[in-house]
C-alpha cells in the first residue's frame, strides 16, 4: 500500500499511518506566484464520513473513498472502496486518468475558467480542451 507508482507530477503531500492521504499534482506550479494554490489539484484518500454535516469528517467508518478535488469545492472524480490499500490503488487509477486526460475537468465547473483550463492543458501536454 504504496503511493510508488504515481504518475509524473503527482507528489504525496500526507501520508498518515493507515489513515488519511493526499496526493498533489504539481504544487511547483500551484503556489501563489503562477496559479492560487487551492486550484491545485489533489486527490484525499480517507474513510471518514462524506456527510456535510460539520466534524463529520472526522467519525472514521469502513468505507473508504478517494476525491479528485479541482478546487475545494469542485470534485471531478469521487469513489468508493473496501479498504485503504484498495482506495490507494484507486488513488493512483484516477491520477493516472487525470494525467492521460480521462477526467473532464472542464465539464465539472458551472462557471468557466478558461486560464486555469489552459494551464491544466499545457502541464498535461493537451493541444486544446478538445482532447
Amino acid at each position: 500500500m504504496s503511493f510508488d507508482a504515481l504518475p509524473e507530477g503527482w507528489v504525496v503531500w500526507n501520508d498518515e499511518p493507515e489513515g488519511r492521504a493526499i496526493v498533489a499534482y504539481r504544487p511547483d506550479v500551484f503556489n501563489t506566484e503562477d496559479f492560487p494554490p487551492p486550484c491545485m489539484p489533489t486527490i484525499f484518500v480517507s474513510n471518514g464520513s462524506r456527510s456535510k454535516r460539520p466534524g463529520a469528517s472526522q467519525i472514521p467508518t469502513d468505507t473508504w473513498h478517494i476525491t479528485l478535488f479541482l478546487e475545494p469545492d469542485i470534485e471531478a472524480v469521487t469513489e468508493t472502496f473496501d479498504s485503504r490499500p484498495a482506495a490507494v490503488d484507486g488513488a493512483i487509477a484516477a491520477a493516472e486518468r487525470f494525467v492521460d486526460g480521462e477526467v473532464d475537468y472542464r465539464d465539472v465547473y458551472q462557471v468557466p475558467r478558461e486560464e486555469y483550463f489552459d494551464k491544466l492543458d499545457e502541464l498535461l501536454g493537451r493541444d486544446d480542451g478538445n482532447d
